[in-house]
């Protein structure tokens, strides 16, 4: 489980699942008082009057309690270096903006996720996840300058009092909208019921189609005003679209359904006439433009941390390490692990079960007995005593009552891993023929359940960006053969640097990016 996009599971001991939107719940009922009346504003890009429940003062004011939350959600990057280099950036390009009386704020978010999004109010946030996958400075004042534009535009306040006819107030609307953009849209389903609101959780996380086009082209205007070049703002679209294409060919490697909602592009919906569109916008500043900034950005990135944190717990092939709690996971031959905000998941190749492994917070009880009472409330069932590898288990086969009141089998493990933290092992499938078709692997999966060891720490080490000199001879293949990214390392290093697709390789001696 990361801390990354989500809860954590360091901050789940403390709080656990059902507490982690109480913050925005919060606000609910304070937000929808304030989006009871509605007031006009002159837009200051269009010069247009238009009725909003956020002036510019509330913009502001419910920016920054969303700021708060977001970091709650997501930390940001503990470098002071890359922070300020960002900001630099961000603030030069806002101050060229339709508003730049703003205080502005520009975060680099400790997540793995290609992602960027804004708040009304003027913070702006990338991850350092997209950043791995930009390839110069220009191209990150490109997904900036996009990002600005929304702000500018007053979007994220537009989208307020849209939802206000919806029946969500003005915090719900701007802190929800950014954790599902900062999650990417796969995270809105989930999101949304529980916050058991009747909007459709798209229509929450998406900017409408005008708003991205005239973000689009306020982005490339502001590059434009910053001597950077606007046809930056194509490259970042084709670096992403790289990114979608490897993990779709990927996915279809592996026989898995192909991710989607997983990236920027996925809550900044892109398609060919988008794509058609940002080109003629950034056509219209054809001229004369200062460098890109390459070296400078390659630099700045350079020993950034690159795929799941040391906080988060890091994923390496079929295993999952996790430093700060001391635990470790195997999963069986064929399955796959998936590291998720709220649990660890060991899914089958069928994707049709798989092993759920969370955190209990001590609040659920001192006792295996009490942890299965208070957090599975059984109605009736039977308990085995398991070691694993050393460890204090529970297992337990039993009827547990739903939201309608109807009885349905569960099956799951309790156990005390190190620091005498408990977790809790769920078993679960599609069907129950799902179910048994795996029950090989799942009880594979939990026995394999341990504290870390001396080897797991070693091969628990995060991976970080550098970058070094592209080879004279061998390539891709002679960096891939030293590379930590195991089977299929030359795709993704030519992914990082932008040839995946195709295009010209470097010179040899050319600064690529590799992880190490």
């Amino acid at each position: 489980m990361r801390r990354g996009t989500g809860l954590g599971w360091r901050a789940a001991a403390a709080a656990w699942r059902p507490l982690r939107l109480r913050g925005l719940a919060a606000g609910l009922s304070l937000a929808l008082l304030l989006g009871a009346c509605g007031t006009k504003v002159v837009n200051p890009v269009t010069g247009k009057t238009e009725r909003t429940v956020m002036d510019e003062a509330a913009e502001v004011a419910e920016g920054r309690k969303a700021h708060e939350q977001i970091l709650a959600e997501t930390p940001a990057v503990k470098d002071a270096r890359l922070q300020a280099y960002v900001n630099d950036i961000g603030q030069k390009l806002a101050r060229q903006s339709h508003r730049a009386q703003l205080s502005w704020t520009f975060t680099v978010l400790d997540s793995p996720e290609v992602n960027a999004f804004a708040l009304p109010g003027g913070y702006v946030y990338v991850t350092r996840g997209i950043m791995a996958y930009l390839d110069s400075e220009a191209e990150l004042a490109g997904v900036i300058g996009h990002e600005i534009g929304h702000v500018t535009a007053r979007h994220g306040a537009q989208r307020a009092t849209r939802q206000q006819s919806a029946g969500l107030g003005v915090l719900a609307a701007t802190v929800l909208g950014a954790v599902l953009e900062s999650r990417g849209v796969g995270g809105a389903t989930d999101l949304a019921s529980q916050v058991s609101q009747g909007v459709a959780a798209g229509y929450v996380a998406r900017y409408s189609r005008d708003q991205e086009l005239q973000a689009d082209q306020l982005g490339a205007e502001y590059l434009a005003r910053n001597r950077y070049n606007p046809q930056n703002m194509v490259d970042v679209i084709a670096v992403l679209q790289g990114q979608e294409q490897f993990a779709a060919d990927r996915a279809r490697a592996e026989g898995r359904p192909v991710p989607e909602g997983a990236n920027w592009l996925a809550s900044h919906p892109s398609n060919e006439a988008r794509l058609a569109s940002i080109r003629q916008t950034a056509a219209r500043y054809a001229g004369q433009y200062g460098d890109d900034q390459r070296a400078r950005y390659l630099a700045a990135i350079d020993g950034m941390g690159f795929g799941d944190s040391r906080e988060q717990g890091v994923v390496r092939g079929r295993q999952f390490f996790h430093e700060d709690l001391g635990v470790a996971l195997t999963a069986p031959e064929g399955w796959r692990v998936q590291n998720t905000p709220e649990a660890i998941v060991l899914v089958n190749g069928g994707g049709d079960a798989g092993l759920v492994v969370r955190l209990l917070p001590p609040a659920a009880g001192a006792t295996h007995d009490e942890i299965i009472r208070n957090v599975v409330k059984p109605v009736q069932g039977q308990v085995e005593r398991r070691q694993l590898n050393g460890l204090a288990a529970t297992h337990f086969v039993g009827q547990v009552r739903n939201a309608q009141g109807q009885t349905q089998p569960v099956r799951l493990t309790v156990a005390t891993g190190p620091g005498n933290r408990q977790y809790l092992m769920q078993y679960g499938a599609r069907d129950a023929q799902a179910l048994q078709r795996a029950a090989a692997g799942l009880g594979e999966a939990e026995a394999s359940f341990r504290a870390l060891t001396a080897a797991d720490r070693r091969a628990a080490r995060p991976w970080t960006l550098r970058t070094q000199p592209f080879p004279a001879s061998g390539g891709w293949a002679a960096l891939a053969r030293v590379s930590p990214l195991g089977e299929g390392a030359e795709a993704q290093l030519r992914l990082l640097n932008g040839v995946y697709q195709g295009g010209r390789d470097p010179r040899p001696g050319q600064p690529v990016k590799v992880v190490q």
